[in-house]
């Protein structure tokens, strides 16, 4: 899986806000804090709007802020809504795959590296990230020594 730079920031936003806590935050205080360049968070934070994970109100006053609860979004939901699917294949989803001869269960791999995606990062919310208490299968991941070799 290549995480894009547009998935990386708008996680990065999110725990951001959930941080912040209630009220609107302004973008520069994201963009600043997070090192994210301003015009791009900006267009990012349309996106999450649109998902309803974000909130925002223009003004003095405004800023933004989520839409709902920390420990409700999901690193996959942002993923989501920033990139679409978790996993596809050449721009498709792998249920919609077909194979023929003896690259029948290529599908079947696909639809596992999907489904592995999705035990990560649907287990992961942003409350996780802002207090450093990750679900136990991230944990149980990581201790495992090669899981940190690059490959």
């Amino acid at each position: 899986m290549r995480v894009s730079a547009k998935a990386d920031y708008a996680i990065r936003a999110l725990v951001e806000l959930a941080a912040a806590g209630a009220g609107p935050v302004k973008g520069e205080r994201v963009a600043e804090a997070q090192e994210i360049p301003i015009r791009f968070l900006e267009n990012i934070l349309v996106d999450l709007r649109k998902a309803g994970l974000v909130a925002s109100q223009r003004g003095m006053d405004g800023g933004y802020w989520l839409a709902q609860p920390a420990a409700e979004i999901t690193l996959a939901q942002v993923i989501r809504a920033v990139d679409g699917p978790l996993a596809s294949v050449r721009g498709r989803r792998s249920e919609e795959l077909a194979y023929e001869g003896a690259a029948v269960p290529l599908q079947e791999v696909w639809i596992a590296v999907r489904a592995s995606l999705r035990r990560v990062l649907d287990a992961v919310t942003l409350a996780d990230i802002v207090s450093g208490r990750l679900p136990d299968v991230v944990s149980a991941l990581t201790a495992d020594a090669d899981a940190w070799q690059p490959r």
